[in-house]
């Protein structure tokens, strides 16, 4: 249990950079002003309040702790948005960019450090021998924010202390601690996806197919799963070309999507369906609405948020249950998480609405989904979203890049490493999503087997792709059998040596313990594909 309600003393030095310049002070002199912009600081029970006032366009701030921590000290980060094969323990490493929040592990104690959820900056930590650092980007897309008369919330700083428990047990609820206001599916979420064996070349007969031979494994179940469709249904959709929109129909492979919802659900499968809401071609839209470093919409944008929300409201009104909604940060940023070091996008341009910053401009976005959603009574499943704005704003999030239906290498760097150290978010944050098992015939079922059997006793949402009728009667079986486990979700296996490796083998429930066998005897597979593999550079895997 907790045994300080807050770790952190207040910080011994503040600096502001704005449009005026950059200026340093101490702790003491807070409430002066630093160029124009006034900081104020206040601790309030449990956590501590920082907020801004700023009568000049205002870009960053950085608050310095002078510390020390013990040699002996790991260190859990977390991601910008979807990990990317590179979460897990690390020692001190100064230049580690950590986003959101971290987890100090010794032998003794665990710490945790962090910004609450929903913050309106994009904040991340550094530690190193003699100190830590919060730095805190409080930027409209490159450039300073310009507040005008507002008062700006920046963000709540937590921090608490566990004594005689597990590094997992101290980060699940320090995890808990920093999301007081969840929302989760009030079901277990599991079912079908058709990307990784797809890869966008569908039609509705083949969703049709898919959506059968998903019934055939789990007609059994209580809980109906989820048949979602993936790229490849829009409109203007162009193979390994073009994702986006408009979102008004389906393309001549998918002529009737209210029909297709219809068909699913006859099969006793719940409908659901990815869109790219923020990337669209539709010439009725105009320039103002768009994004000037991508041209894509920009939704600090009061008309251009109503167009997305049309969108929404159609999807769902088609008969969609769980909306999966991707490349929105990439969308609004231009860069993938794996490039946001230190900044999670470059300098020089502005949003539509200069008054608000850019996390307030996501949370805007996801707020107005979610509000969609809520009407019809449907899920929403973030993809490429930032989890740290999103958790009490979405019910799922997919917490990983890709995993894939070609390559076992980029499944296990990617998924079992974004499961294992996401983990501690599920049930806190949101429902977890590791992506998908791809059962295509190019992975050995005895790889994608125990994948799949690790998301199920995970206990977070299990989806598969899988192309009709490539398992025997045997892994049939044993597939079925894991989507009926995977349906109710009560095992709750956790990684138990994650203090010493990047894909944990050995999960445990507290009762059992179970070793999974990870690795090729000839190690991975070096082809043409190798180097932009382990660069994170391709996005189709």
């Amino acid at each position: 249990m907790p045994t300080v309600h807050n770790v952190l003393k207040n910080p011994d030095l503040i600096t502001v950079i704005n449009d005026n310049g950059t200026l340093e002070k101490n702790f003491s002199q807070i409430g002066e002003n630093f160029n124009g912009t006034k900081v104020i600081y206040q601790s309030q029970g449990e956590k501590d309040i920082l907020l801004i006032e700023s009568v000049v366009p205002v870009k960053f701030l950085k608050l310095r702790w002078k510390t020390s921590f013990p040699k002996d000290s790991i260190y859990l980060a977390d991601d910008w948005e979807r990990g990317y094969g590179t979460l897990g323990f690390q020692k001190i490493t100064p230049n580690r960019i950590m986003p959101w929040y971290f987890l100090m592990s010794t032998s003794n104690e665990k710490i945790g450090y962090g910004v609450m959820v929903q913050p309106n900056a994009m904040c991340f930590w550094q530690v190193d021998p003699i100190g830590l650092t919060l730095i805190i980007d409080v930027r409209n897309g490159g450039n300073g924010v310009e507040l005008g008369n507002r008062r700006l919330p920046v963000c709540e700083i937590i921090s608490r202390k566990y004594e005689n428990v597990s590094s997992f047990e101290a980060a699940k609820n320090f995890c808990k601690a920093m999301c007081p206001n969840p929302i989760f599916p009030q079901q277990p979420v599991y079912g079908s996806n058709n990307w990784y064996y797809a890869y966008g070349d569908s039609s509705s007969e083949n969703i049709i197919n898919d959506a059968k031979y998903l019934s055939s494994l789990t007609y059994n179940n209580n809980n109906e799963p989820f048949m979602v469709i993936d790229d490849g249904w829009q409109q203007n959709h162009k193979i390994d070309n073009y994702n986006g929109g408009p979102w008004f129909k389906g393309n001549s492979r998918f002529p009737d999507m209210k029909g297709l919802a219809n068909l699913i659900s006859s099969y006793d499968v719940k409908p659901g369906i990815w869109v790219r809401l923020l990337q669209n071609e539709s010439e009725e839209i105009p320039n103002s609405w768009r994004n000037p470093i991508n041209n894509n919409l920009d939704p600090s944008n009061p008309e251009a948020l109503e167009y997305i929300k049309e969108d929404l409201k159609r999807l769902c009104g088609w008969g969609y249950r769980l909306i999966k909604h991707d490349f929105s940060t990439f969308d609004l940023f231009n860069k993938w998480g794996f490039e946001m070091n230190p900044l999670v996008t470059e300098n020089g341009w502005n949003f539509y609405d200069h008054s608000l910053t850019s996390a307030e401009i996501v949370k805007k976005l996801y707020k107005a989904i979610l509000k969609v959603a809520n009407q019809y009574d449907a899920l929403i499943l973030g993809c490429n979203t930032i989890g740290h704005l999103g958790a009490g704003l979405m019910h799922l999030n997919r917490v990983g890049d890709d995993t894939s239906g070609k390559e076992w290498e980029r499944t296990r760097q990617i998924g079992i490493n974004s499961l294992a150290f996401r983990l501690p978010q599920d049930q806190a944050f949101f429902s977890i999503d590791a992506d998908c098992v791809g059962i295509t015939g190019h992975i050995d079922w005895y790889f994608n087997k125990q994948w799949a059997q690790l998301i199920e006793k995970s206990g977070t949402s299990l989806f598969i792709s899988i192309k009709p009728n490539i398992l025997n009667n045997q892994q049939k079986i044993e597939l079925t059998q894991i989507m009926e486990r995977a349906s109710k979700q009560e095992q709750h296996f956790i990684p138990m040596d994650w203090e010493q490796i990047d894909c944990p083998q050995i999960w445990s429930d507290g009762k059992r313990t179970h070793k999974f066998d990870w690795f090729e005897q000839n190690g991975i597979k070096f082809n043409s594909r190798t180097s932009r593999y382990l660069s994170f550079l391709s996005i189709i895997p």
